[in-house]
């Protein structure tokens, strides 16, 4: 999608200019893979003219490998966004009807191809908000996955402006079935598990998703907000095995947007990795954190500047 955003938090109506950023949850996930020094391509569709091109370079610059994206249809998905500030919250208008995305058809995807060297895929909940196209794509794309042994995350990331929570629900259920993660927050969790969930702590809900779903992990972003500037955030990890909590963690923001991409790459990074549990939780969460402090959709921090502030590294004082 192209991210469009006025300057200085000006309201889109009066805005005259826009930020012209691009971005998308799956995309925002892989860049902040290959910031971590992973592999990472995107599988997309977009139009056959320049804006479309414009989006493959963006990525590009990033390490991100753009070899799947399908190109075809006649117009790139919009998201507009103002930025709030202090009690004004932020705001975004979707513009992704009859997009290329939307537009998809099974062939353009070779999924034998696209997973054949791959280790893992993910996914978000707004691909499928767009249509049966694109929920028959992703169905073709676990398939596969599962029979090449490739595993699978899903962040539920439910958008009420997008669709309602019944029709999510039916969407997702089957999607996220035996999958490796499922990351979201409790309103995620209870939008799976139904009305009758409302209510119940996020270790209950951790476990009601493994069980209802077979998944091998479920990952529960638990955010304190205050102001448009500042907030707090924790995370429960639930296995089988056991729960691990990680630290709360307080962040001011420089931009809201892309916080639960740069948390479930933080999470993928863990568990590609190799990290216990507990660490796995403690280094999404950082890098969820980290990601506020910068603008656009995309965390672009590295590991190690992740690891730094695990570690306490104070950073109000420059590196020099």
């Amino acid at each position: 999608m192209l991210r469009l955003t006025p300057p200085a938090h000006e309201r889109l109506v009066l805005a005259r200019t826009f930020e012209a950023r691009y971005t998308g949850a799956e995309a925002n996930v892989a860049v902040s893979l290959a910031t971590f020094g992973l592999r990472a391509s995107v599988v997309s569709r977009v139009p056959a003219n320049e804006i479309g091109q414009a989006c493959l370079n963006y990525l590009r610059q990033f390490g991100v490998g753009t070899q799947h994206v399908a190109v075809g249809g006649d117009r790139l998905g919009l998201l507009y966004v103002e930025q709030g500030c202090g009690p004004r919250p932020w705001s975004v208008i979707y513009d992704r009807g009859h997009s290329s995305f939307e537009e998809c058809c099974p062939e353009d995807f070779d999924w034998e191809d696209i997973l054949d060297d791959a280790s893992w895929l993910h996914f978000s909940g707004t691909a499928p908000s767009r249509g049966p196209r694109v929920v028959q794509a992703l169905s073709d794309a676990i398939a596969t996955a599962r029979r090449l042994d490739v595993r699978v995350s899903c962040d539920v990331n439910y958008r009420s402006l997008l669709w309602s929570r019944d029709a999510a629900a039916a969407a997702l259920a089957p999607l996220v079935e035996d999958i490796e993660i499922l990351i979201g927050g409790p309103e995620d969790a209870c939008m799976l598990l139904g009305p009758q969930s409302e209510g119940t702590g996020p270790e209950e809900l951790g476990r009601a998703l493994i069980e209802r779903f077979g998944v091998r992990a479920c990952l529960l972003s638990l955010r304190t907000t205050g102001a448009s500037w500042d907030g707090a955030l924790t995370a429960l990890l639930t296995t089988p095995e056991g729960q691990w909590r990680s630290a709360a963690m307080d962040y001011t923001v420089v931009d809201r947007l892309g916080g639960g991409d740069a948390l479930a790459a933080g999470a993928i990074h863990g568990f590609l990795t190799g990290r216990e549990p507990q660490d796995t939780v403690a280094f999404a969460v950082a890098a969820a954190v980290v990601k506020h402090t910068i603008p656009g959709d995309l965390n672009l921090a590295t590991a190690a500047e992740v690891e730094r502030l695990l570690a306490g590294e104070p950073g109000g004082r420059p590196r020099r």
